[in-house]
């Protein structure tokens, strides 16, 4: 049996559809515009019958015995009812505030999301935190502080693309795809990346970048766009505000003062603003390369003006707003106490950009275990995360979660931060729930994630995890819901569509025909109506009204001012597409799909520190040092390496974040540097 669905193996959502045979996962496939015999593959999904089978699979909610000598077997009413009573137990020493929902990106931003911060409002807890300070959320905040939302770029249909910080070739699929096929048919392809991927090697133009300095390119361009008079004119004067103050501040950083700052020649950021500027229509993409880094909000509002600058803001082969499905917020964020603050409150602008985002500065749950700043932490709930792993500065978030007095983890697999838990409950995977996700509500069409198969084990899902607790902790009433699809259709009730016609539409249900230049007959979802070059709103706060008005400010690359010591410069490695995150590296079919935990270095430093293909490294920074085996590389350039990504909880001796910071973070966003520091090392 074929059944349509999605894989949310990562965050992707790629629809795919899904063999079953006698309630067996068999395999599955993804959809594509493209003949089969020329799709891309994914590994993970190639893989997916093992993931979901893996022997390694928790199938049992486990509780810590009471010598702290291991864990045992439990059932689901123990362990929800132990979990429950450390909610009414903190609550009623420390405040509702002192327990803490921290959320991994395995489960998704859509309803997954929704549900947890349902019950941690009804609770009275404001601390339902995502990691959005260095992932994808504070570039949508940057968005939306200029139009009104995050815009999609319609690659396949583009006649010029720039591809910044991304590499969609290890990360989603179908938009490599409409990469691929544009540049086949003709597009011109910029990519602007300090590492030679495989995308920058079938560019026409490749930047190289200085990591962390891409915001200095992007006013650059900006610059020389309208010192050239390249801009869209008419839509600049029609649909923005700011752009006297753009055009003064853009003039601070012409092509010839910040080229070497950039690792570039003022040729190369003339060419490439003026392909960008002149070709019609172009896409920017824009990706995980500029996050984890102190000025990606900035960074982002530079490179979200360009568009804006040269009229390819919400154009069929351009960048197109979305148009998102009206389903009902079931956040019930109204419940909260009055006066209740969480932990990010010093970040109030980003905590509120959105009505549903909520509170993304993961970096708070470690300061308020740890410094009890600005409260005290009491019990945190890890969902589908990892953070002894993903987090920077590992041996601060081990220190936070050892302490904190109760730690609950909801997770596939047995982690580096399960190990620490005092109770752990085996979640689902994706094909073992339904669920509605965020890139299913944010932008039509619908597309449902289906349960293909029953639950293995006795696992659970996400949702009927929360529901579950919702009733133990006295909320029957406001989780009433038996099935996700009631929960669900609850939820869409706004559109008139239900999971019935969602299940009757497999390829996706558009309820809204697609529409282009939407701005013409609305406003842009800002404070003015238009595109915001300068924000009256940032202005109000403190922030700079424009992009980098006072200059970049401090070295963004961590422990620059050590660089004596720490001579190179190196960045996290690419993601792998066998991989997510820390997530699927004990599946044994994926681990020999391809290489294990390498460092590239180029080879002029390896002949000057005498360092052969294969030999053992230790890397070190002011934080920590790592063991990697070297790999010999021209992909990056002398003075910098990179280190692969994610393999922590596969090997401790090479977790990553053991070399990185969290000391020194963006004011609007919370975000640190932890993409690119400086770094020593040595022959082990």
């Amino acid at each position: 049996m074929i059944v349509d669905t999605v894989c949310r193996f990562c965050s992707s959502c790629c629809p795919i559809e899904a063999e079953v045979q006698y309630n067996r996962l068999i395999g599955a496939r993804r959809k594509s515009f493209l003949d089969p015999d020329k799709r891309l593959t994914c590994a993970k999904l190639a893989a997916a019958a093992d993931i979901v089978y893996s022997p390694a699979r928790l199938t049992t909610p486990l509780i810590k015995k009471e010598d702290g000598t291991g864990f045992r077997e439990a059932g689901w009413d123990e362990a929800l009812d132990l979990m429950a009573a450390q909610f009414f137990r903190h609550r009623q020493e420390s405040g509702p505030q002192s327990v803490a929902w921290l959320r991994g990106m395995a489960a998704d931003w859509g309803a997954p999301w929704d549900y947890p911060n349902r019950l941690m409002h009804l609770f009275g807890s404001p601390n339902t935190i995502g990691n959005g300070s260095i992932c994808f959320v504070a570039r949508d905040f940057a968005h939306s502080y200029t139009y009104g939302s995050m815009a999609f770029p319609e690659a396949k249909s583009a006649r010029c693309i720039i591809v910044w910080g991304k590499n969609d070739g290890n990360t989603a699929l179908g938009a490599a795809e409409g990469i691929h096929w544009a540049k086949e048919h003709g597009a011109k392809l910029i990519v602007i990346d300090p590492v030679r991927t495989a995308l920058a090697r079938k560019a026409d133009i490749w930047l190289q970048i200085k990591p962390g300095h891409d915001g200095l390119l992007a006013m650059a361009m900006i610059n020389e766009i309208i010192k050239e008079n390249l801009y869209d004119a008419d839509f600049v004067e029609r649909y923005t505000v700011g752009f006297a103050a753009l055009q003064q501040v853009a003039a601070q950083y012409p092509a010839d003062q910040v080229a070497e700052r950039l690792w570039l020649s003022a040729e190369q950021i003339r060419e490439v603003a003026h392909l960008y500027a002149t070709t019609k229509p172009a896409a920017i993409i824009d990706g995980n390369g500029l996050d984890m880094h102190r000025e990606v909000f900035d960074t982002t509002r530079a490179i979200a003006m360009l568009r804006a600058l040269t009229g390819n803001l919400d154009k069929p082969g351009g960048d197109v707003l979305p148009q998102p499905i009206a389903v009902r917020n079931i956040q019930m964020k109204d419940r909260l106490p009055e006066g209740v603050l969480p932990i990010t409150q010093q970040y109030p602008l980003f905590n509120t950009f959105s009505e549903t985002w909520g509170n993304q500065v993961q970096g708070c749950v470690v300061d308020a275990i740890l410094d009890e700043a600005p409260y005290p932490l009491k019990m945190v709930v890890v969902q589908s995360g990892n953070p002894l792993v993903t987090m920077a500065d590992s041996k601060r978030t081990r220190e936070a979660f050892t302490k904190v007095e109760t730690l609950v983890v909801i997770d596939l697999f047995m982690t580096e931060t399960a190990q620490l838990a005092d109770v752990i409950l085996p979640a689902a995977s994706c094909f073992e729930k339904t669920q509605l996700n965020r890139s299913s509500i944010r932008n039509n069409p619908i597309i449902l994630q289906n349960a293909v198969i029953t639950p293995v084990g006795d696992s659970w899902p996400d949702w009927k995890i929360v529901f579950e607790l919702g009733r133990r902790l006295g909320f029957s009433a406001e989780f009433p819901w038996q099935t996700a699809e009631e929960a669900i259709d609850y939820q869409l009730e706004p559109t008139g569509v239900t999971v019935e016609n969602l299940r009757d539409n497999g390829q996706g249900l558009r309820i809204e025909a697609l529409r282009y230049e939407k701005y013409r007959d609305q406003p842009f979802k800002t404070p003015s109506g238009k595109v915001e070059f300068f924000s009256n709103q940032l202005a109000a706060a403190g922030f700079p009204g424009v992009p980098f008005e006072n200059g970049l400010g401090e070295n963004p690359i961590s422990f620059a001012d050590q660089s004596e010591d720490y001579p190179l410069l190196g960045i996290s490695g690419s993601r792998d597409i066998r991989f997510t995150n820390s997530q699927f590296r004990r599946i044994p079919a994926l681990l020999k799909a391809g290489t294990g935990c390498m460092v590239d270095l180029h080879p002029d430093d390896a002949a000057r520190q005498n360092i052969a293909e294969g030999d053992r490294l230790r890397i070190e920074t002011p934080k920590g040092e790592v063991e990697m085996t070297a790999r010999i590389a021209t992909t990056v350039c002398p003075g910098m390496v990179r280190l692969a990504w994610g393999w922590g909880d596969y090997d401790p001796r090479a977790n990553l974040n053991a070399l990185t910071e969290d000391d020194k973070r963006s004011r609007v966003t919370g975000t640190s540097t932890s993409r690119s520091f400086m770094c020593r090392l040595r022959k082990v």
